[in-house]
């Protein structure tokens, strides 16, 4: 256990952190989910519209340090590529 405050506060930020952090990445896998729901219904209009919907929230995630830049790519070059073998 830490006994000089700055590592106490330091402990203090990173539970903070933690759980802002946990909480982005849990709302872009409910996004990530209703696409893997349109796709495996066979709904490209609905699949089409929830991509457009997880392209802003995967970003964000980049941007904040949550997720790393090439996953967020590769996530929606998968997503487009199986929307696209819907029509």
């Amino acid at each position: 256990m830490a006994n000089i405050a700055s590592a106490k506060k330091r402990i203090r930020t990173t539970n903070r952190r933690t759980l802002v952090n946990k909480n982005r990445v849990s709302k872009i896998r409910t996004f990530e989910k209703k696409i893997e729901e349109a796709i495996t219904n066979g709904k490209y209009k609905d699949a089409m519209l929830a991509l457009k919907n997880v392209q802003p929230e995967l970003m964000a995630g980049v941007n904040k340090g949550v997720i790393h830049k090439g996953t967020m790519a590769r996530k929606i070059s998968r997503y487009n590529t199986r929307i696209k073998a819907l029509k």
